[in-house]
């Protein structure tokens, strides 16, 4: 029996009643490709006609003893290419007689994402009714933290933006409302390890964003709790990005903060980072995660927004090793995906 399925084309199933169940039995082994010279994890799934964010995790654990780093592909090598769910729902009334109802998947565009990625295909309900704020840190006239990588200079504002993104894409995509605080209007999701520096942020919805910095945070605080205020009723959290900057030698995991008398927001940093522990021990088991969450209420933004939130330190732009975390796209996406799995974990935790 063959059926259509929206991923792969036409793919030939087998279908045995075993003990009353129908079981539904695929290929018997999986297809493999050989990564070529600059290929990283999303390219070489998109190379097969996937979607590389859907497969990443799959591929992952599919090939974990034949990647560098967890992450990391070697050029030459052949690795195993996941064969995700049917989007097929089938209805057996009998063994001789079978039906299937095609579920209709629409999905709905987002310009600020960029051209490749402005469509957003829903993925579950999950997250449906909720509503979160997403705060990357710096922009406009402050980059943030400076460095220099190959001869060009790179900043901070420009990865953790793309990271927000990456992660609005995937809370959208599990039915939440998403609001992006800083917001560029020409720079979607990027997959370059250099992303060029622009000024030309602003802060939700079109406000140029002031030089100082006490402005610059009072600013996207009055435009979080205002939406919050319109809101008021609904379930909302709010989310905010940085990268860290300490000194050149000091390689940190990521790290989460939250406000010391909120309840809600503990809970919310606790679970990002109990599933950042969870994946470094499944992806990395060789490495100790040594990132923590904790209080951090001296912080303006945890101090004066009204939602509970999570606080994101995802590493050390001017430290060589966290510039691998950070630098690379599949590393951004990972990150983006573990935080909306911990997203998920808090809010179905409730």
């Amino acid at each position: 029996m063959i059926f259509l399925t929206k991923r792969y084309g036409l793919l030939p199933l087998l279908f045995i009643l075993c003990g009353g169940i129908l079981c539904v039995y695929g290929q018997d082994s999986l297809p493999t490709i050989v990564a070529q010279k600059g290929d990283g994890i999303l390219s070489l799934l998109r190379k097969q006609g996937m979607n590389p964010y859907e497969a990443y995790d799959d591929f992952i654990a599919l090939n974990m003893d034949n990647l560098r780093d967890s992450v990391h592909l070697y050029e030459g090598r052949s690795y195993k290419i996941p064969q995700l769910p049917m989007d097929t729902v089938s209805v057996v009334d009998s063994i001789q007689k079978q039906s299937t109802k095609i579920k209709e998947i629409k999905g709905k565009e987002y310009s600020i994402f960029g051209k490749k990625y402005a469509l957003v295909l829903p993925k579950s309900e999950r997250l449906k009714g909720t509503v979160y704020y997403l705060v990357s840190g710096h922009g406009g006239p402050d980059p943030g933290a400076m460095a220099v990588y190959r001869g060009k200079s790179i900043a901070e504002d420009e990865y953790a933006y793309d990271i927000t993104l990456r992660l609005a894409r995937e809370l959208i995509a599990h039915g939440a409302t998403v609001h992006i605080i800083i917001r560029d209007p020409d720079d979607g999701i990027r997959d370059d390890r250099i992303l060029e520096i622009d000024r030309d942020e602003v802060n939700y919805p079109k406000e140029t964003i002031p030089l100082n910095q006490v402005a610059r945070l009072k600013q996207r605080v009055e435009a979080v709790n205002k939406l919050y205020l319109k809101n008021k009723g609904k379930y909302q959290r709010l989310i905010v990005t940085h990268v860290d900057s300490r000194s050149k030698g000091q390689n940190i995991d990521v790290f989460f903060y939250h406000h010391e008398k909120s309840k809600n927001g503990k809970k919310l940093a606790e679970s990002i980072h109990t599933t950042f522990q969870a994946k470094y021990k499944k992806f990395q088991p060789n490495r100790t995660y040594s990132g923590t969450f904790g209080d951090r209420t001296s912080l303006y933004m945890v101090k004066k927004t009204h939602p509970a939130m999570a606080y994101i330190e995802i590493g050390n732009i001017r430290n060589k090793k966290d510039q691998r975390r950070i630098l690379d796209p599949d590393n951004r996406q990972a990150l983006a995906k573990w935080i909306s799995e911990g997203i998920l974990l808090d809010y179905e935790g409730e």
